[in-house]
């Protein structure tokens, strides 16, 4: 008996092991979608009253929560009993990732004009406020749940190869990472410009230090979401060119005969594979106008 308690916790500390290990990994091949997931967020997350900002974030949080749990338990179903939809849906989610990169260098190269709306304003009631609130939280656990399925089934595919248990552990290691790590840094990215208006108050002495800090944190908060904006494209354009280096066999020879550092060919295979796909996506919708015509 006392044996067999001890092999238990064998067996259970291999399979700690087993997660660890593999974790790091996952962890390296989702970092790119859980830095374009923060960026993503953090901008959905600011445009509220500070005092809602929170509340809101924290009804995000809620519905990233039961993204996972409907998403994973499907994820692990396909990986067990049809584990070739696992690759399907890895270079369908990697067109994607490489369509929303180029979508996004494009934009950036060829502005067009935007329908800017405050997404608050002053003479709106509180009912309004919150019904306000509620699509933009609705739209921002849509988004959640698309994220949510690339960054689970890329966590998916490093761990194919393991049993089934360390696939269990790992990938719902990286979803909690996904929902309570990015939330969390979610929080204090938009938390920060008022964080600094506290430490410009904090005295009434004119250009102290506090208020010099106050200042920093408060012009940071735009830059950094831009910054981080622009990480998350070029990581966007990364993961999905490993995903096509990986799972494409024609485009995996490709990188063995071209002599080209690996980084360097799977942002050139993303950039390229996404520019495509953007063409495309823009051609469909010209032809959807020409026949709603």
């Amino acid at each position: 008996m006392a044996s067999g308690f001890f092999a238990l916790l064998d067996d259970v500390a291999t399979l700690m092991d087993d997660v660890a290990t593999m974790g790091k990994i996952a962890g390296k091949k989702t970092a790119g979608l859980l830095g374009d997931d923060l960026a993503v967020n953090a901008e959905k997350a600011s445009g509220f009253m500070s005092k809602r900002e929170l509340p809101v974030l924290w009804a995000i949080t809620k519905g990233s929560l039961l993204n996972k749990l409907i998403i994973l338990p499907i994820a692990f179903l396909l990986s067990a009993f049809v584990p070739s939809a696992i690759t399907i849906i890895l270079i369908i989610g990697g067109l994607y990732l490489a369509y929303e990169g180029a979508e996004k260098i494009y934009e950036f190269l060829v502005p067009h004009a935007h329908e800017k709306k405050s997404p608050l304003a002053k003479e709106m009631t509180e009912e309004e406020i919150l019904a306000v609130e509620k699509e933009k939280v609705k739209a921002a656990i849509i988004t959640d749940f698309i994220l949510s399925v690339e960054i689970i089934i890329v966590a998916l595919g490093t761990v194919t190869e393991e049993p089934i248990g360390v696939q269990i552990g790992v990938v719902s290691v990286i979803a909690l990472l996904a929902t309570v790590g990015v939330y969390g840094l979610v929080a204090l990215i938009v938390r920060m410009d008022e964080f600094g208006l506290k430490l410009i108050n904090l005295n009434e002495e004119d250009n102290s230090f506090s208020d010099k800090v106050g200042r920093i944190l408060v012009a940071a908060l735009p830059k950094v979401i831009k910054g981080l904006s622009i990480i998350g494209t070029i990581a966007l354009l990364l993961v999905s060119g490993g995903i096509f280096a990986h799972y494409v066999p024609f485009i995996h020879h490709w990188e063995e005969s071209i002599h080209m550092p690996t980084l360097l060919f799977e942002f050139v295979a993303g950039l390229v594979i996404g520019a495509v796909v953007l063409l495309v996506v823009l051609a469909g919708k010209k032809v959807w106008k020409l026949v709603k015509k």
